[in-house]
């Protein structure tokens, strides 16, 4: 294990004024606290932040750095508190510290949420200090070394976690070389068979090219000395992941490939970098297609060089990337590379970073998109699907470069360039042409948007996109366009409600009642209105306190027929009202204050409600069934759809429920709760301290992680099924509960 000199005299070989005083403080907190501890293959616990803080002095980072890898398990792991480390640390190493610290007891349904949420804090901790990933990066790569000695399912699961997250990552932000290497041990536990196969031709091969790869490498040398250019030429084998994913995704034989040798060229500035170029290839010829410059149009991870493949020495295809010195350690070591990490005291602030990194303006943009919403597992799925996409780069008219994940669309190129665009986005022109929006990109295709401010984004469009961005954006301007519809809903019924009362309706005077109606703003009011939610009567009490509903008074328990109405009855006594005359009138065309009583006189229409159930304080509608009455469906029921082309089926029914009312309705909800003992006992305790009856209760779906339930009840009305539904999801064993509407 490497003693406390030894870590100061690393960091010392590169950074004569290290602070000497904060490693030794570190080394010393993190032994003590660690104590006995012992890691699975039984050493000693403090040996692991030791090699990563070893692991990270290759990457020449500053004191800073190397102590919050010494400390970074002593939250997680040990007695230590976030206020202890501020103290003797600082509230900088003590942040960085938290942002490491695994979310600990947290009530969600499967591992794959739980994984999700340990992922959205780290790389919201990441997207304030990157050095949060350095050391991440660098203590999984560790784990990944001592890997051996875990149980085969959880081997597994690391070795999943980090081709699936944290090699990707790795290789966002530029750092091949940590990506290489938790590539290649991920495939070695994942699929050994195929690791060994492939590491085995590879070794074959490269005992037989040894002399050929000597003498290409002394060809290129000479030549560009003899034209003056001082170049370092170095040959380099694809690792066996790399080469297992080409033959794979391009359904190749390991003859068939043609770049599992590569040649790195290093020259002293960006004109050497073009001068070899030429030389290259007026000396052989070039393969057609295989040139890119990634100097011109670095990739999104700062990577630039220059990529050209020959027909070269000794007839055999030779793969050539040019770069200058800086160039190469930015490509080896991404983010790390970068002087604002080498130059930087422990005491200096980090926040300049994503002006000098495209990697890291690209992750703080991720997260931006990302976090905003998501369900735990949406944000696991998109945040794959960011880091694993290849790149297309497009132009926008006036000539700005989009990058964006190849399978990407206009809708995605619309939301790429800003959210205003891809939300009134109708139309695309590509190179001139106008194309479907569904159209996939290429490069160097042109693209121009065609807007128009009367644009909502369809909900369809995203399962058309492939960037978290436009997702998040689609799925925002959704709710959004919901919101409105239930808004502008709501406020009609509120100006015929104050209207009825001889009251004037005012948004200003609701904004100076919206504690007393538990609102964040008038529009949660208004659009609460319009779902049903919340009584319009409440809200004009609200505004005028002294208001008295008089026609409340004037109603009987025996619900009397009021003039231009008629009642009708269903089989469990539950009397309905609707208007008299032509019954069959759209809803809408008449007052919303006419009611609907539960009880009194007897009708000789049946009548009953839909699978779904209906409570009083919903808005609800009836529709004729040819033959078997009237069917109540709540307002919000997909099933209504089904009669949007039959208006002449819709019947105008309100509630009008008596005080002294007893009788219960049915509401059906969805349970989702963790699949172990008790869970069932929990919700139906609940369900019952609230006082309801459970009529009817399924297990639609049950996985080893959790069950879903669906559950019909019998509530006196919208208020207590919410309450219901409140305690529900406060249950420990519940991850979700909403009602079922259809």
């Amino acid at each position: 294990m490497m003693r406390q000199y030894e870590l100061v005299e690393r960091v010392q070989r590169y950074k004569p004024d290290v602070n000497e005083a904060l490693l030794n403080k570190a080394y010393v907190y993190a032994m003590r606290k660690h104590g006995s501890q012992k890691r699975a293959s039984g050493d000693p616990y403090f040996s692991h932040p030791l090699e990563v803080a070893a692991i990270l002095t290759d990457m020449h980072l500053d004191e800073a750095t190397i102590a919050v890898a010494l400390l970074h398990d002593t939250i997680e792991d040990t007695s230590a508190t976030r206020a202890e480390i501020d103290q003797l640390f600082g509230p900088e190493i003590g942040k960085l510290v938290e942002g490491l610290t695994k979310l600990k007891k947290l009530d969600l349904v499967s591992k794959k949420a739980i994984q999700a949420e340990n992922l959205r804090k780290l790389l919201i901790a990441i997207s304030e200090d990157v050095r949060v990933l350095l050391v991440k990066l660098a203590d999984r790569l560790h784990n990944m070394r001592t890997l051996g000695v875990m149980r085969e399912e959880k081997r597994r699961r690391i070795a999943e976690e980090t081709m699936d997250i944290y090699a990707p990552l790795a290789g966002r932000m530029g750092m091949q070389d940590m990506r290489e290497e938790l590539e290649d041990r991920a495939f070695f536990y994942l699929n050994p068979e195929a690791y060994r196969a492939v590491t085995d031709r590879l070794a074959d091969l490269s005992q037989r090219n040894r002399d050929l790869l000597s003498t290409i490498e002394n060809e290129l040398t000479k030549l560009f000395a003899e034209h003056g250019i001082n170049a370092y030429v170095k040959s380099r084998q694809k690792k066996p992941y790399s080469v297992f994913r080409k033959m794979e995704t391009k359904a190749l034989s390991f003859e068939q490939l043609s770049d599992i040798y590569g040649f790195r060229v290093i020259v002293d500035s960006v004109a050497d970098c073009y001068r070899a170029l030429g030389i290259i290839h007026t000396t052989w010829p070039m393969v057609p297609g295989r040139f890119k410059d990634y100097i011109s149009i670095p990739k999104q991870n700062d990577y630039r060089s220059l990529h050209t493949t020959i027909v070269g020495p000794s007839r055999q295809r030779v793969e050539l990337q040019i770069r200058t010195r800086e160039m190469d350690e930015v490509a080896e070591y991404g983010v790390a590379a970068h002087s604002i990490y080498k130059d930087r005291g422990s005491n200096n602030s980090p926040s300049k970073l994503e002006n000098e990194t495209n990697a890291y303006a690209w992750l703080r943009q991720t997260i931006q998109s990302l976090s905003e919403g998501d369900n735990p597992e949406e944000f696991l799925e998109h945040t794959k699907l960011e880091l694993f996409q290849d790149q297309v780069f497009c132009f926008t008219p006036k000539g700005r470069l989009i990058a964006l994940p190849k399978g990407a669309t206009p809708i995605d190129f619309a939301y790429a360039v800003h959210t205003d665009v891809g939300d009134s986005c109708v139309g695309v022109k590509i190179n001139g042409r106008i194309m479907p929006l569904m159209t996939t990109l290429t490069n160097g295709d042109e693209v121009e948007i065609i807007r128009s401010k009367a644009q909502v984004p369809p909900a369809a469009w995203e399962s058309l996109v492939v960037t978290g961005k436009a997702r998040a954006a689609i799925r925002r301007a959704t709710r959004v366009a919901v919101r409105k519809q239930y808004s502008g809903l709501g406020t009609r019924i509120l100006e015929r409600t104050f209207e009825r009362a001889g009251k004037q309706f005012s948004k200003e005077e609701l904004k100076k009642v919206l504690p007393r109606l538990a609102r964040l703003d008038v529009e949660d009011v208004l659009a609460a209105v319009g779902r049903g939610e919340l009584p319009s009567a409440d809200v004009v009490k609200a505004v005028y306190p002294d208001y008295q509903d008089n026609r409340a008074q004037q109603k009987s328990s025996a619900g009397p027929r009021e003039e231009g109405w008629f009642n009708i009855q269903n089989a469990q006594g539950m009397l309905f009202k609707v208007p008299d005359g032509d019954k069959t009138k759209p809803v809408g065309s008449y007052q919303e204050d006419h009611a609907l009583p539960i009880r009194g006189t007897h009708g000789d229409v049946p009548v009953r409600f839909a699978p779904e159930g209906a409570v009083p304080g919903d808005r609800i509608v009836g529709i004729m069934q040819p033959g078997a009455g009237i069917v109540i469906y709540p307002i919000q029921s997909p099933a209504l759809k089904a009669f949007d082309d039959q208006p002449e089926r819709w019947i105008d029914v309100r509630w009008d429920i008596d005080a002294a009312m007893t009788e219960r309705f049915p509401a059906r909800i969805r349970v989702l709760a963790i699949n172990s003992p008790g869970s069932l006992a929990e919700v139906s305790q609940a369900i019952a301290k609230n006082d309801a009856n459970i009529q009817n209760l399924s297990m639609v779906r049950t996985a080893p992680d959790f069950t879903e339930m669906i559950i019909d009840l019998e509530v006196w009305d919208l208020k207590h099924l919410n309450r219901i539904l409140t305690q529900l999801k406060e249950a420990a064993s519940v991850s979700t509960a909403e009602r079922v509407n259809g």
